[in-house]
């Protein structure tokens, strides 16, 4: 082959192993999920979870539902006085992305990816619906992020070598991430936001029934949107989303809380949970190609959980309580964006 001469078939490949990447997660989640439970006491794992009982699974699925609805209302933030879209939308919509990241085989994006492009339904138009799910992954980011290393610094506090070293490992990732939120924000705030909007509609195609030609919009028009959802004038918006998610990213420790309590587990701080959650949605949130972090958010509650001398049992129904709330309000939401696929027209008009 001559130099220069495009590849079809290499390209091809690439696409394919791209597109079966959240396949091969799942597997390998379900593999590490597996694992976990086979080489623990099932019967430990099993008394435990019965301990939780209907009324504190129940609260673990209301706090979700509240920490969803902090989230919405960020998003909403962000498009506050730019778009016709009213508050309920960006609810409702937040419900449908979480639902289709959490229960579906896509990677970590792939339910904002939609979710974007069902808020223009509401009329809002595509460049600005892109413009804001890039703008909402890089505060959501980066404020996992700020809590991570609150989680961290809480975890230098601890005496012994385990603890250390999970605070050094947490420290110098967090590190790394932080040059990679920088490089994201000068993405959008560069001319390169281009190239990503091009994209777009072809990521949108995998995961709904049609992209409409609007969803994405003009490749001016995304960056164009972008500088004005970061205009100074709208720091003050921007600030309140910021504020509303790590006000949701710190109320996901109460659902540790709240299980560890039903269980019967005693001694165990805020603080100690403030790190358990930041140190486990973390390492999810590293493990993005794994829908759901299948298996990983399950292997982190048992490696942060021992440092507090939570036994591996109960740190395995931990994170088996934390995914009754991604059934209990996905499948519905799942159901409510098959809805709007099948309303679409009545949305639009409404």
């Amino acid at each position: 082959m001559t130099a220069g001469t495009h590849d079809p078939a290499g390209g091809g490949i690439g696409r394919a192993l791209i597109r079966r990447l959240p396949l091969v997660g799942t597997a390998l989640g379900l593999v590490l999920a597996i694992w976990l439970v086979a080489t623990n006491d099932v019967g430990a794992v099993a008394a435990a979870f019965g301990r939780i009982g209907l009324l504190g699974l129940a609260a673990v699925v209301l706090v979700r539902a509240i920490i969803v609805l902090l989230c919405g209302l960020a998003w909403a933030r962000l498009l506050a006085g730019l778009a016709p879209a009213e508050t309920a939308a960006f609810l409702v919509l937040r419900f449908v992305r979480e639902g289709i990241n959490v229960l579906l085989p896509v990677a970590s994006v792939g339910g904002d990816v939609v979710g974007g492009r069902l808020l223009t339904f509401w009329g809002v138009t595509g460049a600005l619906a892109a413009a804001s799910i890039l703008a909402d992954l890089l505060i959501q980011a980066g404020t996992q992020a700020l809590f991570a290393l609150v989680g961290a610094l809480l975890l230098t506090r601890l005496d012994g070598a385990s603890a250390a070293a999970l605070a050094s490992w947490m420290l110098h990732a967090l590190a790394v991430a932080a040059l990679a939120l920088c490089a994201f924000f000068a993405v959008q705030r560069s001319g390169a936001a281009r190239f990503i909007e091009r994209h777009i509609a072809g990521l949108a195609r995998r995961f709904a029934r049609e992209a409409a030609p609007s969803a994405a919009g003009g490749a001016s028009g995304v960056q164009d949107a972008l500088d004005t959802v970061w205009g100074r004038r709208r720091w003050g918006a921007l600030a309140q989303g910021i504020v509303l998610h790590l006000l949701a990213w710190g109320l996901g420790a109460a659902e540790i809380w709240i299980v560890l309590a039903c269980i019967g587990v005693e001694g165990v701080t805020v603080s100690e949970v403030l790190v358990i959650e930041a140190l486990a949605q973390a390492v999810k949130s590293a493990a993005f190609p794994i829908p759901s972090g299948l298996g990983v958010q399950e292997s982190g509650f048992v490696v942060v959980g021992a440092l507090f001398g939570i036994d591996a049992g109960t740190a395995l129904a931990v994170s088996l309580a934390k995914r009754v709330p991604d059934v209990v309000l996905g499948l519905p939401s799942l159901l409510v964006w098959q809805s709007l696929e099948a309303r679409r027209s009545a949305v639009i008009t409404g």
